[in-house]
């Protein structure tokens, strides 16, 4: 039996570290690719650029990936692929970029890499809220374990023991097919740390997001540096080289990740004003607590549902109409 699990414990480990390395040639693939656009485009304008850089992603990462999994058949590791992406930028940045930028702002950019590292680990290796049977985090133990719900085609939903007049957040439970577990504050299935956001590491995911933005804004600041010394933006006749083009294109590639993590970190504030959370909000019909049941007006068959917050107090006095934003 002890062998048995040696060998299981010793085959995981070897799944992992095989989908760490093809992370890792993924990475490289991708940031090469990137490289082109200003290598064969350097006359263009720098949005064209950006927006080519944008296209080039979306079709590398789709197309790469369907023939990763469907040609070659291996699977790669989504938190590897982001450490090796960050590992790729602040080993770029130290050979090539270092040598323009300040003392200050080597330091400040330097320290933040540094930051996204133990933070990337922590959460990881966090614990998002997971509701077990028996559990004290919620006020009664489940009825049905994680394998009962695998065994149904339709998801087994967890009651709701919070009231509007409750602990709010603090109980609000709800299943994670990914993870297969019950998540106490479930805001969403990171698919980029492969791991659920709940109500224990949700500040702590925050915390990374802004990290994220920060680090890719000091980046910017200091490949800007290096773009003034070397004019690499200044001279499109001239044929650059392998070391250049990857400047812009890592400038391209930060921009991009600065686009959608504003817009990211924007949509999780607004979620925390109004006390609720992504998962909430797109399978809102899945949840009785979000149903508003509007009358039906004259010449109408069937009564309206439309999303309300029960969990919003002293912020909207009105929720339910305020909130009344999609109609069944």
């Amino acid at each position: 039996m002890a062998e048995t699990q040696d060998q299981k414990k010793h085959l995981a480990q070897s799944k992992s570290i095989g989908r760490c390395i093809v992370s890792c040639i993924f990475v490289f693939l991708t940031q090469l690719s990137l490289s082109l656009v200003p290598r064969f485009f350097s006359a263009s304008s720098f949005l064209t650029q950006l927006a080519l850089s944008a296209l080039l992603l979306l079709l590398f990462l789709g197309f790469g990936g369907w023939c990763r999994r469907r040609l070659l058949q291996v699977r790669a590791s989504a938190p590897a692929f982001v450490f090796f992406n960050i590992l790729f930028i602040w080993g770029f940045y130290v050979s090539v970029i270092r040598q323009a930028v300040p003392l200050l702002n080597d330091a400040v950019f330097s320290g933040e890499v540094v930051f996204l590292v133990i933070g990337l680990y922590s959460i990881l290796t966090s614990d998002p809220g997971i509701v077990t049977n028996g559990s004290a985090s919620s006020d009664q133990p489940l009825n049905s374990s994680v394998s009962q719900v695998d065994n149904h085609d339709e998801e087994l939903e967890l009651p709701c023991h919070e009231s509007t007049e409750g602990s709010g957040l603090g109980t609000r439970v709800r299943y994670c097919r990914s993870c297969k577990a019950y998540i106490k504050g479930l805001d969403h299935h990171c698919p980029a740390f492969g791991k659920c956001i709940g109500q224990n590491n949700h500040l702590l995911f925050l915390i990374l997001l802004f990290g994220f933005i920060s680090t890719e804004a000091s980046y910017l600041v200091c490949a800007s540096f290096f773009a003034a010394k070397s004019g690499i933006l200044d001279r499109p006749s001239m044929e650059p080289t392998l070391s250049e083009n990857l400047a812009v294109s890592t400038i391209l590639f930060t921009i991009l990740q600065l686009v959608w993590q504003v817009v990211f970190v924007i949509w999780h504030i607004y979620c925390v004003c109004v006390n609720i959370r992504t998962d909430e909000w797109i399978n809102w019909k899945k949840y009785p607590e979000f149903h508003l049941v509007v009358q039906p007006q004259p010449g109408q068959s069937f009564p309206n549902i439309r999303f309300r917050n029960p969990y919003d107090k002293g912020f909207l006095q009105n929720v339910e109409e305020f909130l009344a934003l999609r109609a069944w």
